[in-house]
């Protein structure tokens, strides 16, 4: 299988879907957001997914999910969430360059101010800064491109991801 996908990682509110519907129509691929794909296949708004199964039960239901993507010439929007599932990364991996979308948590927290209603998997008890040193780890580790998008437009996000893929 040919490597020929664009896996966008990242924290909520980084742009991955905007990012991502603008990023496919450059090259030509098709657009796949897997928060909406978890919504279709459980038929569920993510939000309530995490109310009904908890934010455990969501990560187990979005990594099968994102497990079981086969696409070809698709740039992938993941949920912040989808680097907690081992299974999912090790797909994405094989099938295509994972690129993560960094900003810096003030960026972040910004940007979010609806943090509820965006279903975000904040575990009771956890702060938005907790999440972001938890999964900015993650992010790094599986990581093939890293495009710091601080203080960058949209276009410069994506000009800037097309320079460094290289297609």
């Amino acid at each position: 299988m040919e490597m020929d996908n664009l896996i966008l990682i990242g924290m909520p509110g980084v742009g991955k879907s905007t990012v991502g519907v603008i990023l496919a129509k450059v090259l030509g691929y098709q657009f796949i957001d897997s928060d909406l794909v978890i919504q279709e296949r459980k038929k569920r708004l993510l939000h309530e997914i995490i109310s009904a199964e908890g934010v455990q039960g969501f990560i187990e239901i979005e990594n099968q999910i994102n497990a079981s993507l086969q696409v070809h010439r698709a740039v992938i929007a993941t949920g912040g969430s989808a680097v907690y599932g081992k299974e999912a990364m090790a797909n994405f991996k094989s099938i295509g360059k994972i690129i993560y979308l960094k900003l810096s948590y003030e960026q972040i927290e910004e940007r979010l101010s609806d943090i509820k209603g965006r279903g975000v998997a904040l575990r009771d008890g956890q702060t938005l800064k907790d999440l972001y040193e938890e999964r900015t780890m993650l992010y790094d580790k599986y990581a093939d491109i890293i495009i710091n998008e601080e203080n960058l437009t949209v276009e410069e996000t994506i000009t800037t991801i097309i320079e460094a893929i290289n297609i």
